[in-house]
């Protein structure tokens, strides 16, 4: 395992959660750690991502004001804090890291993956 997803669960809408992922260090020094959401039969969706030293993040508009990309360099560990959850944000929530900052937004970019943890938003 060399990247580890974890806190998801079950919420209402409007409630907010917070994902935490587990950089591995046999991933070695990657350069940025993303987070992506596959929504029941809906293909894997860019959110955001956070350079490893923390000080740059990039995400998609529609999360603006809600999700926050942050990174804990102590613990090895990115964070996605996610509030005013909305049903639309059900799904897989993946973390994967990417040894270069370019081209964040393409999954192709990211050579490390998690497993995924599942966040259902009911309404």
């Amino acid at each position: 395992v060399q990247l580890q997803a974890s806190g998801g669960g079950l919420v209402q809408a409007g409630d907010s959660l917070s994902l935490s992922c587990i950089v591995f260090r046999d991933v070695g020094s990657p350069k940025a750690v993303g987070w992506f959401r596959q929504g029941p039969g809906l293909e894997r969706e860019f959110l955001g991502v956070v350079s490893w030293n923390g000080r740059r993040v990039y995400h998609i508009d529609s999360v603006k004001g809600r999700f926050t990309f942050s990174r804990d360099n102590a613990k090895n560990t990115v964070y996605l804090q996610m509030s005013s959850l909305q049903p639309d944000d059900t799904g897989v929530y993946f973390c994967a890291a990417s040894m270069n900052w370019r081209m964040v937004r393409f999954a192709s970019e990211y050579k490390y993956w998690g497993q995924g943890t599942l966040v259902t938003v009911s309404s």
